[in-house]
This record gives structure tokens, C-alpha cells and sequence, in this order.
């Protein structure tokens, strides 16, 4: 009987898992993992950073919020080298205007899904959203480009019934060096974003800016920190210089969504 238990696959075991109001979601949800939302309150640092950022949520005014995973955290680093200063960045372009960062290392789809269920955004009322997600699901889950699209997708809708005043600014999943399969579906995904998401979506402008990150048509290593850590790791996370192109690249975007100045 433990062994017929046992024996369901794994979507089964998420689905008996789920609280009711993640249930609610269709079947079909089932068959695709980036659209099933997924806790992460088993580890505790985690979810001490839900905690915190659910108490800053409700502490200060927020006109603007980054939403995503290690990337959009990392604008919280402030570290010794030029390529680990993030926080005078985000200082110069976002700390004038009521931003607060939603970064979780580590976070796919399916856990953005989670927190947005689970009371992240209730009672707010920012006038800008910047969503940039999907890189750890060509890692952790294991998601293709089709797989991880229903999942940005979901990630989008749910904002906008959240926040439906808010205008949404979707940054295309950045370019790494981790194999080919994932640039082939980093590629396939930011093809197809371009092309079809705004579609139904007034409220949604899409921006792919992993062209900062290339340099002679290849992923320039240069451009992310990972190497630079002892041990180095594969390319991924965008260095201090790079994440400061990428506020300037969208700072226009960002400015008209707030209604105020250019900074730079």
C-alpha cells in the first residue's frame, strides 16, 4: 500500500500538497510545473525574507517594484569590488521613488506564483511593476521556453488582478553560459514573449536587454560575476556595471510608467 502511494508521480504529490486556493487553479495546470504554484516556507531563509518583505510592504509607501529571483535580489549587494556594488545603482535609479525589491534567489515561476497567492501584493497600489523571471526554470525545474512561457503568463495575469492600475514592465530572460539546451530555450522564449505577449495585454510592455550581455554575437563572460567568485561559477548573474546598463536601458520605460523624470 506505502508503495502504491509512493508510486504517484510527482505533479500528484504537488497537487495533494497545495493549499485549496492553489488547487483552484485548472487540472491541466498539472502537466506543466511553471504554472503550479509552489512554496518555499520549508527554508527558513527564505522564508524570513517573505517575512521582511512583508512587513516593508506594508511600512512604506511603494510606487515601484522589482519582482523576480537572484537577479533582481542582487540589487541589494554592496560588496568590496566594483562588479558587487549594486546597492549605490539602485540608490541613484530607484531611491527616490518608493522601490522596494522582490528578488528570491533561487525563485522560478511556480514559486513567484506562490508568493502572489499568498498576499505579496495585497493592498498596494504601485504604479510600475518590473518582472524578471524564468532563468531558474531552464534550471531547478527544468521547464522549456513553451513550459515557462503559461508560466510568465500566469505570473502576469495574476498581477493584473492584483494591481490592475499597474503597468507592467517584462524584461526578456538574460543570457548565461550554462548549456545549450538552456540558450536555446533562453532564445526560443524571448521570440516568443516578443511576439505574443502584449497581445491582450495593454497593460504590459516587453523589453528584451540581454544584447547587453553579448559582445561579438557571443554571451560575453565578462558581463556577469559568477566567474568572479571563489569558486567561480558558470555565467548568470549580470556584474554591478552590467545590472547599472540594464536600470539605464529601461530607465525611459520606467520613467513614463512613473510619471516623473529621467534619471540617470
Amino acid at each position: 500500500m506505502i508503495f502504491r502511494r509512493l508510486s504517484r508521480p510527482l505533479w500528484a504529490w504537488i497537487w495533494i500538497w497545495m493549499p485549496m486556493a492553489a488547487q483552484a487553479r485548472s487540472r491541466a495546470s498539472l502537466s506543466n510545473i511553471a504554472e503550479v504554484p509552489i512554496s518555499r516556507l520549508a527554508e527558513p531563509w527564505w522564508r524570513h525574507r517573505f517575512e521582511e518583505k512583508q512587513a516593508e510592504l506594508r511600512h512604506d509607501p511603494v510606487n515601484l517594484i522589482w519582482l523576480g529571483d537572484s537577479i533582481t535580489q542582487d540589487w541589494e549587494r554592496d560588496g568590496p569590488q566594483p562588479w558587487s556594488r549594486f546597492a549605490p545603482v539602485w540608490q541613484r535609479f530607484y531611491g527616490d521613488r518608493h522601490a522596494v525589491n522582490l528578488g528570491f534567489k533561487g525563485d522560478s515561476t511556480c514559486h513567484v506564483l506562490w508568493r502572489l497567492l499568498h498576499g505579496e501584493l495585497d493592498g498596494l497600489s504601485p504604479r510600475g511593476l518590473i518582472l524578471l523571471i524564468g532563468a531558474n526554470n531552464f534550471g531547478h525545474i527544468h521547464t522549456d521556453a513553451a513550459q515557462t512561457e503559461v508560466g510568465i503568463e500566469a505570473i502576469l495575469d495574476e498581477i493584473h488582478r492584483k494591481l490592475p492600475q499597474t503597468h507592467i514592465l517584462l524584461l526578456g530572460v538574460l543570457p548565461s553560459i550554462r548549456s545549450h539546451w538552456v540558450t536555446e530555450n533562453t532564445g526560443r522564449l524571448n521570440a516568443n514573449l516578443h511576439q505574443s505577449i502584449e497581445i491582450g495585454r495593454p497593460y504590459v510592455t516587453y523589453r528584451d536587454i540581454g544584447r547587453l550581455m553579448i559582445r561579438n554575437d557571443r554571451v560575453d563572460p565578462n558581463a556577469f560575476l559568477d566567474p568572479r567568485l571563489t569558486p567561480p561559477d558558470p555565467p548568470l548573474h549580470p556584474t554591478a556595471q552590467t545590472q547599472a546598463a540594464i536600470a539605464a536601458t529601461i530607465e525611459p520605460e520606467v520613467a513614463r510608467m512613473l510619471g516623473d523624470r529621467i534619471h540617470s
